[in-house]
């Protein structure tokens, strides 16, 4: 194929320039020529200045680039959560009554990227009561509403919502400190947490997991002064299932076995080769009994006890009025090879078991198998802890006294749950009654398994 040589007319070569425009603006090539000068021209000069920035301890960092190729930033697809996640110029900054991210696209792509805001509850999944952030992805024409930076951070951040139903023991971990894990891991400590809905006992009572997972101090996103500017910033948390990772979908691959080990080491547990306790010393097996509330509660806690100590087990009480804190209870259950306990927020503590332990989740009336089995027994798994269910006979139910052998409640458990007002009943208006002739095969199994 012949090469084609374009060449400029030949009178713009010597005219001066009041005279030369009109040709000049004749010629494709040159009007071509002065568009890109033109657009180069408002990019640049539209980007808003910035201010010296200041690192951690107060010192002058050097602006960091960062370019990656330009996607959505934000994805609501996914049925459990909503994330974004920024490379390049992210911002955060707080208003009267929302926190907001602000992206400015690359300079290369400013013209040719649309505007785009999202509200983005920043949790690891779609619940009410979480506070939401308001992510916005700049225009060329929206590109001065960009606030300036005052503080501009050489790591990533990760911007995640407190709040909803983190008070329960269970969902701190399950909504917010595992799809933490998940999200932040893969930084090695260098990544910034950006909190909305902050709540001071959260962080004090999770203290040690958020600093093994940050080395900077947690950044209260509501009540910030600063404009925070970063050069990879991720809006929400990955949470894959409940009290679970998927490791195919996770950083690294990481998954419970590697979330569990990671917690012990961060409450300077034991390493992961230590033996179970009962291993060493030829000391009868340690079981710690949870001793739930309200709910759920063994309401003959004392000759339950009795039976799992004449079965050849030391007993350890933990009492639902307990005021240790997380170090204590830490060590405790990490001193035990048992966990036993009614479905509920306690059997989270077999975080702190150590590799081979059991736990043994006693599973009310009312159909709960399923529930038991994925809040508790496929986590336990995939956290190479031994779980063992036990799932109680009617009998063992106050239900049962309160309602009678004929009720539906009792003999028809599928059925009476139809009507979603009434699953309340199982959840939270029985107790157990634990039959302890019943149960003692099932201490018998979980010997075997520590003689495994």
């Amino acid at each position: 194929m012949p090469t084609r040589t374009i060449l400029l007319p030949l009178p713009l070569q010597m005219k001066p320039f009041n005279k030369l425009w009109p040709e000049l603006m004749e010629s494709k090539l040159a009007i071509a020529l002065f568009a890109g000068l033109f657009v180069g021209a408002v990019v640049l000069f539209s980007v808003p200045p910035q201010f010296p920035v200041r690192g951690a301890n107060g010192e002058e960092n050097a602006p960091v680039s960062v370019l990656r190729p330009l996607k959505p930033i934000c994805d609501l697809s996914d049925r459990r959560y909503d994330g974004c996640e920024m490379w390049g110029d992210a911002r955060t900054a707080s208003g009267a009554n929302r926190s907001s991210v602000y992206f400015i696209p690359p300079p290369s792509q400013l013209a040719t990227t649309a505007a785009a805001t999202w509200s983005i509850r920043s949790q690891s999944r779609k619940i009410v009561g979480v506070r939401e952030v308001i992510v916005r992805s700049l225009s060329l024409s929206s590109l001065r509403e960009a606030p300036n930076c005052t503080v501009r951070r050489s790591v990533p951040a990760v911007v995640f919502a407190l709040g909803g139903l983190t008070f329960n023991y269970w969902h701190a971990f399950s909504d917010v400190l595992v799809p933490l894990f998940t999200t932040a891991r893969a930084f090695g400590g260098e990544v910034e947490l950006v909190v909305t809905g902050s709540q001071g006992w959260f962080l004090n009572k999770y203290g040690r997991v958020l600093g093994a997972l940050s080395r900077y101090a947690v950044v209260d996103l509501d009540a910030d002064s600063e404009v925070r500017c970063y050069p990879h910033l991720i809006v929400g948390l990955r949470g894959h299932r409940d009290f679970d990772i998927d490791p195919a979908r996770a950083p690294n691959g990481y998954d419970m076995l590697a979330f569990r080990l990671f917690v012990r080491a961060a409450y300077s547990l034991p390493p992961p080769t230590a033996a179970l306790p009962c291993r060493s010393g030829g000391t009868k097996p340690r079981l710690m009994i949870i001793l739930r509330g309200p709910t759920r509660r063994f309401v003959n806690a004392d000759a339950i006890v009795s039976a799992i100590e004449r079965a050849g087990f030391q007993v350890v009480r933990m009492e639902p009025t307990s005021t240790a804190g997380m170090d204590a209870v830490a060590r405790e259950v990490d001193a035990c090879d048992v966990l036993v306990g009614a479905h509920g927020a306690g059997l989270t503590n077999m975080v702190f078991l150590r590799t081979g332990a059991v736990v043994v989740q006693v599973i009310p009336w009312g159909k709960m198998e399923p529930y038991g089995e994925g809040f508790f027994g496929a986590p336990a798994a995939h956290m190479g802890i031994r779980h063992v269910a036990y799932s109680v006979a009617a009998e063992e139910s106050t239900l049962y006294d309160r309602y009678g052998k004929d009720h539906p409640v009792i003999t028809d458990p599928d059925v009476f749950c139809t009507n979603g007002s009434n699953a309340k009943l199982y959840w939270q208006e029985q107790n157990i009654r634990l039959n302890t002739t019943r149960f003692a095969p099932t201490l018998e199994m979980v010997k075997r398994l520590l003689r495994e």
